[in-house]
């Protein structure tokens, strides 16, 4: 008669359980091969599930390097931008960063097959051992219980690989302030926005030279179609459908803010209160919402975008490119990019556009001798 030690996880006779064994728990082969029929069952149970999220994480490995293209193309076009305004005297620069780029494409890309062959053999080896508790699942009750250590060990000895993340070097800050390609647009393209009173909304009041608005108490303004009813706005007095143009509004201090340009049609008169005006189409902006989840700094636009500046603007330039269908928005404070929309098509005027919020803490637009 046969026997199995719980111990070891070995079959033994009757002479091996009283010398070696005797001291451990031993079962009859009956009993023991019943226990680890239903451990294996919940085993297999692990393995499927096991298996199931391998396959996932190599599907996800597999699309990959498309990932990585995008991203090192979209890089690429933000190194363009960059340099946009200053080809002529940094045109080694540039090819420098470009081909730092290119290496780091090659260096990523070779660790992402590192990874992703790490994560085949890992599925692999999940494959071999979900089939070895399989096969011994239909084994006799003597076949399954012998080397049943082994399978055991395997299971407890198999570690999943890491996933795998790109790195870039920080191009943004390999340039000092005053070789911004932003000087260029500033002292070019300054255009000198002034506010519209007929389109504030009737608790904003506007300052005497047209630059300074503020939130404060309900005004008796005359109902026209042009003025925003519900959402604490306001536009530009001049529309612009050619050209290149650039402002600067001073946001210090505000909680919520949101400028950039609209098109001439935005409704200005339906329930367009900011949490629908963060859905608005016809808008192409950067602000501040204190009351945003993810971020609290958002681009809006096509779609919403979280931005996360190094440094909390107080000063947003906003540089406007008809021909070119872009919009920028700079970060004064540290003269970073915050966000382009490109490829755009403006089949309209756009106006200048000021979201104030409901503090009581001016928002200011910059004269040209504000910004030197």
């Amino acid at each position: 008669m046969a026997f199995f030690c719980e111990k070891d996880l070995v079959v033994l006779c009757r002479q091996c359980c009283s010398t070696n064994h005797q001291h451990h728990r031993v079962w009859p082969i009956e009993k023991a091969a019943c226990l680890h029929r239903k451990q294996l069952a919940y085993s297999m149970e692990l393995y499927k599930d096991r298996m199931e999220r391998v396959k996932k994480v190599l599907a996800l490995q597999v699309s990959r390097p498309l990932e990585l293209k995008r991203k090192v193309e979209r890089r690429r076009k933000d190194i363009h931008f960059e340099f946009e305004h200053l080809r002529l005297f940094l045109e080694n620069r540039q090819e420098a960063l470009l081909k730092q780029l290119q290496e780091e494409e090659i260096v990523n890309l070779a660790k992402l097959k590192e990874s992703l062959a790490k994560t085949s053999e890992h599925a692999s080896s999940v494959r071999s051992l979900l089939k070895e508790v399989e096969r011994k699942y239909g084994q006799s009750e003597m076949e399954l219980l012998t080397d049943l250590k082994h399978v055991y060990d395997s299971y407890r000895c198999l570690k999943s690989p890491g996933n795998f993340s790109f790195t870039f070097e920080d191009f943004g800050n390999w340039l000092p302030p005053q070789y911004s390609g932003l000087n260029p647009i500033v002292k070019c393209f300054q255009a000198d926005v002034i506010l519209d009173p007929e389109t504030a909304h009737c608790r904003l009041s506007i300052s005497e030279d047209r630059k300074t608005v503020r939130y404060g108490l309900r005004q008796k303004l005359p109902p026209l179609a042009s003025r925003f009813f519900l959402c604490p706005a306001v536009l530009g007095s001049r529309a612009y459908n050619s050209g290149r143009q650039y402002w600067e509004v001073d946001v210090k201090d505000k909680s919520d803010w949101i400028v950039g340009v609209c098109k001439e049609s935005l409704p200005r008169r339906k329930k367009n209160q900011k949490q629908q005006l963060l859905k608005q189409d016809g808008i192409w902006a950067v602000g501040r919402c204190s009351g945003c989840i993810e971020s609290n700094y958002i681009a809006l636009g096509p779609k919403r975008i979280s931005l996360l500046p190094k440094v909390t603007p107080s000063k947003i330039g906003v540089f406007l490119d008809i021909e070119m269908g872009e919009v920028s928005f700079y970060n004064l404070d540290d003269r970073s990019l915050l966000h382009t929309y490109n490829n755009d098509h403006f089949n309209e005027a756009l106006l200048p556009y000021f979201y104030i919020g409901t503090d009581s803490k001016p928002l200011k637009i910059c004269t040209v001798t504000d910004s030197e």
